[in-house]
């Protein structure tokens, strides 16, 4: 019988039909995944590519520099590259070999909705490999001055406003100083990535030659693909957990199962079904819209919108170990109240050693400065000589300095921003993202879960009698 609606078949329909005719065995990890891929499919059953518009050989030769900027060795603007605000956000699959990448890549591109009606899967290395036959072919016509990469990634959305690679990689150093604009400029036509890979994006190019220069394509795989990994790790419960990792951005379709894929996880939904809950700070009392276990899941709104502090907090920290936030806005000089609670918010769930799941409507480093204000900041410190190409970021987190960098942001640019009232604030901003980033790490999540990998029940609870100490060093 067929579909009224055929893109109502979807990923996870692929998995039902191969699990009952026993092709497959339902595994809840696995499930997990093709759920994501769902998320995708149903994202793009809305989603129109906007048309190409292929740039003209003029408009990507170098402009020619002005008589003050070559007298000032000034280099020119680099130029940026708009990705649409409703492009629907990728996926990075990445797993060891037998993990699934090959039948999860087919159950989404097999499944893809009718209105994409041009799409292309490539083995990446086959694809790279066809990107520098191209690039070659323009600079032996046109020149080596040329942006070729922007002429050549129209040609290829072109081909598909959905691109899959298989074996997502980089091992060569020409890949490398080209991957990162290339992509970018793929995303500005409206293309949406997904990719399976045997690494996680922090571990590709490793120990290769200019490494330093590929951090910023590190950064928009994470920023701009939602990262997936495909082994499946379990705790002492025998639960699998999720395979993102525990921040989300920005508000879609995902945003949802995200949060509540981790708040089933770090609760306990069997012996404790979720529930409201109450707690007394001096008399008032602090309301928990969903709790479970030692998990506690909030919005933005109830959580940070209403006038509460750092008692506030204490109290949630010595009653849970988790906090599941969504909703959560960025936050720019018009909501300096609210960030500044928040960034209160953060501090106390670090110094507890607490777990946090976000899901946010922009990327963590926009959380407290809007890109116009990221803007702003940054040309007044290229007008106070504060900001260089090369200058240093003393005394910042080296992860830190990774978020910040491909803002062509750095900290004497911070110091000399008039978004802060005083040398505190501007610190506590520096601190809140360091501490996000931290506690986004696997080791920082995994820690006390009792994982199966990391001792199991044993590991649980050694870190339960350090969290118990806490509690009372607190009281």
């Amino acid at each position: 019988m067929a579909l009224a609606n055929p893109d109502a078949f979807g990923p996870l329909d692929e998995y039902d039909e191969r699990v009952h005719s026993h092709r497959l065995r339902d595994d809840e990890h696995q499930r997990t995944i093709v759920q994501s891929l769902q998320d995708l499919h149903d994202m793009l059953t809305d989603y129109q590519a906007p048309t190409v518009v292929h740039p003209s050989i003029e408009s990507l030769k170098p402009q020619s520099q002005s008589l003050f900027d070559s007298l000032f060795h000034r280099k020119p603007a680099r130029k940026h590259t708009r990705i649409p605000p409703n492009l629907p956000k990728g996926l990075y699959m990445y797993g060891d070999v037998g993990s699934g990448k090959t039948m999860l890549m087919d159950m989404f591109y097999d499944t893809l909705p009718h209105n994409i009606s041009s799409k292309t899967r490539v083995h990446f290395h086959n694809f790279m490999q066809d990107v520098h036959k191209r690039l070659h072919a323009m600079k032996m016509e046109h020149g080596t001055d040329l942006d070729a990469i922007s002429y050549i990634a129209a040609d290829l959305a072109e081909k598909g406003s959905v691109l899959c690679f298989d074996e997502f990689q980089c091992t060569d150093v020409a890949d490398a100083m080209i991957l990162r604009s290339l992509l970018e400029a793929l995303m500005s036509h409206g293309v949406v990535l997904v990719t399976t890979s045997n690494r996680h994006p922090d571990d590709l190019y490793k120990n290769g030659i200019q490494r330093a220069s590929f951090i910023p394509c590190i950064n928009l795989l994470k920023t701009r693909l939602r990262v997936l990994n495909l082994d499946s790790t379990t705790d002492y419960r025998k639960i699998p957990r999720p395979p993102s990792g525990v921040y989300h951005h920005p508000l879609d379709k995902a945003a949802t199962s995200h949060a509540e894929r981790w708040f089933k996880f770090l609760g306990d939904v069997e012996k404790d079904p979720p529930h409201k809950a109450t707690h007394q700070v001096w008399g008032r009392d602090i309301e928990v819209p969903r709790a479970s276990g030692k998990a506690a899941m909030f919005t933005f709104g109830e959580l940070i919108g209403r006038a509460t502090g750092a008692a506030d907090y204490l109290e949630l920290m010595r009653s849970y170990d988790a906090f599941i936030i969504t909703d959560v806005p960025g936050m720019t000089h018009r909501e300096r109240d609210w960030a500044r609670r928040f960034i209160t918010f953060i501090d106390a769930v670090y110094e507890s050693r607490a777990k946090l799941v976000l899901t946010t409507a922009v990327p963590l480093f926009q959380l407290f400065m809007s890109p116009e204000e990221i803007g702003e900041a940054l040309d007044g410190g290229r007008l106070q000589g504060s900001v260089q190409d090369a200058e240093e970021h003393d005394g910042v987190d080296d992860v830190m300095r990774q978020m910040m960098d491909d803002l062509g942001m750095n900290m004497a640019m911070l110091k000399n921003s008039n978004l802060f009232t005083g040398d505190e604030e501007r610190f506590a901003f520096s601190r809140a993202l360091s501490r996000l980033s931290e506690m986004g790490s696997q080791d920082w999540v995994e820690r006390g879960l009792g994982m199966e990998h990391r001792g199991g029940l044993n590991e649980k609870e050694g870190w339960q009698r350090v969290r118990s100490r806490w509690r009372e060093d607190s009281l």
